[in-house]
């Protein structure tokens, strides 16, 4: 089995000395090519994991590598920022210049690729995520959806192997969470890029390959989204709730028909009802 692109070994965090640690004792595996979820309520710590990861921050205990290197040597920082890029959760923090392509020429300029390489990369980019037609709009004249598919974009142009995203659709509304999330998809299918998504919406978890739960630093529960949101009285505990279908699936066979486990989604519910009716 090839080395997991991203891997914590027993980390902590704590944002003062002998405070409270905001992140306790987590390790976790994510393989390349992989698309995670974590969830967890406000203040469970799953930010200050992703600016761990990142090497924002340095644990206060334990280890964590990505694309084999130690996010605590500072020589790293830089190419460990290249390689698993970050997505903040309000895309107006992200844009920094008036026109969009411009904007997506940010990093290259700050990692040093040469003027020559940037129209493919940038043209690229855009391509990505839908954005080509808003190569010369101003960001600031997007929608939020959309100018956060833009900072997709900065991220994509210095050719990462993992995407870090932070909440990256909690300031959207849902037709923006929906191309944002989509985009994210596609991306993780066709190009191979791990992605690391860090959420509160569940339906969005729901459509990860796994998803590790949050609560009060601690990594409570991981397994394939079927199986975390199959008991939704389990959820109780740590303030989460299950996604809308897996919530209703529940009900039903509560009150006697005889749905499968594990809907999670609207079409999977429209089939396993087909399949009692006929």
């Amino acid at each position: 089995m090839s080395e997991p692109i991203i891997s914590l070994d027993h980390v902590s965090y704590a944002y003062e000395e002998n405070g409270k640690e905001a992140v306790q004792d987590v390790s976790l595996a994510i393989p390349r090519g992989a698309f995670h979820a974590i969830l967890g309520q406000n203040g469970s710590g799953k930010s200050t994991l992703a600016k761990l990861i990142n090497g924002l921050y340095a644990p206060t205990g334990g280890k964590i590598t990505v694309c084999g290197m130690d996010t605590q040597d500072e020589k790293n920082t830089w190419e460990i920022r290249r390689r698993a890029g970050m997505v903040f959760q309000n895309p107006d923090n992200q844009l920094v210049a008036t026109i969009v392509r411009e904007d997506v020429a940010f990093g290259l300029e700050n990692i040093g690729v040469p003027t020559e390489e940037m129209p493919a990369r940038i043209e690229q980019a855009l391509r990505d995520v839908g954005m080509t037609e808003y190569a010369d709009r101003a960001p600031h004249l997007l929608s939020g959806g959309q100018k956060q598919r833009v900072a997709i974009a900065g991220v994509l142009a210095m050719q990462p192997e993992a995407i870090i995203f932070d909440e990256s659709t909690a300031m959207l509304d849902p037709k923006g969470r929906q191309e944002v999330f989509s985009a994210v998809q596609r991306l993780n299918r066709e190009q191979g890029i791990t992605v690391l998504w860090i959420t509160h919406f569940m339906e969005e978890a729901a459509a990860c390959q796994v998803a590790h739960i949050m609560h009060e630093g601690k990594l409570v529960s991981s397994g394939d989204p079927r199986e975390i949101f199959k008991d939704t009285a389990a959820l109780a505990p740590y303030h989460l709730d299950a996604p809308p279908m897996a919530k209703l699936a529940q009900e039903l066979r509560e009150a006697g028909m005889p749905l499968a486990d594990g809907i999670l989604t609207a079409e999977e519910m429209a089939q396993e009802v087909a399949k009692l009716c006929r």
